[in-house]
């Protein structure tokens, strides 16, 4: 038996990098996994075999987390369908980089839609099954530049940085309930997001890295499943930083 047997995740933006890591760490510890994607179906698919195969039930969900009704909708299914939510993670996410200067509307709505936004929205749908329940481990995927900010990266930043204060709330507002809700901040990330960076810029960000290396999805998903376990039955309310001590 897993650490995580009889529990059902809720896993947002799943097709790929630390969502993708995730969803398998936590079905290799006994959860049954919902994960929810927008437009990556073959990844989709090759997961959804991936997780059966480990002998846990799982379902994928084709949805805009950013849209507040889609999110609702696939909750109430979760919850028709597995009977429970014990894991909810907000990972859903994207970049539109760009100095200030040079920013348009769409490309800051856009990158708060989809980081800040549709964690209210899973959370608003999560919180009164949880509630019920009487518990519950709610994790948002902040980022260091969330902590610390980042030239060119204003958008991103905001947007991590509210899934703080967003967190910290939660805490305080469901702790009554026995909910509970932590960030988790990953440094430098070997994603295809950091893997389409130039070589040179690469190597310039590991130089910063007392660890000096990039860090791994795997990385980040045992920090998740520290938080989602009950291991962590205790912690709420935190930050935890997975940058390799780039953040230190």
């Amino acid at each position: 038996m897993g650490i995580l047997t009889g529990k059902t995740a809720l896993v947002t933006g799943a097709t790929r990098g630390i969502g993708r890591a995730i969803a398998l760490k936590f079905a290799s510890e006994g959860a049954d996994i919902a994960f929810t994607y927008r437009s990556q179906h073959e990844a989709a698919r090759t997961l959804v075999e991936e997780i059966e195969a480990m002998g846990v039930r799982v379902k994928a969900y084709t949805s805009d987390a950013a849209d507040f009704a889609q999110a609702h909708e696939v909750v109430e299914d979760v919850k028709a369908t597995f009977g429970r939510i014990d894991i909810l993670v907000n990972n859903a996410g994207i970049t539109k980089d760009g100095l200030m200067m040079r920013m348009d509307e769409a490309q800051w709505d856009a990158v708060i839609d989809t980081n800040l936004k549709s964690a209210f929205n899973f959370i608003h749908a999560c919180t009164p099954i949880m509630a019920r329940q009487r518990g519950g481990s709610m994790i948002n995927m902040s980022s260091v530049v969330g902590v610390s900010g980042n030239a060119g990266q204003c958008n991103y930043s905001a947007s991590k940085a509210g899934l703080i204060g967003l967190t910290k709330s939660i805490a305080k507002e469901m702790g009554p309930r026995g909910i509970r809700a932590n960030c988790i901040a990953p440094g430098f990330i070997g994603t295809d997001m950091t893997e389409a960076l130039p070589e040179n810029i690469r190597q310039e960000w590991e130089k910063q890295i007392p660890l000096r290396r990039a860090g791994k999805p795997e990385d980040v998903a045992g920090v998740a499943l520290f938080l989602a376990s009950d291991m962590s039955v205790y912690v709420t309310g935190q930050v935890i930083n997975c940058c390799g001590g780039m953040n230190c």
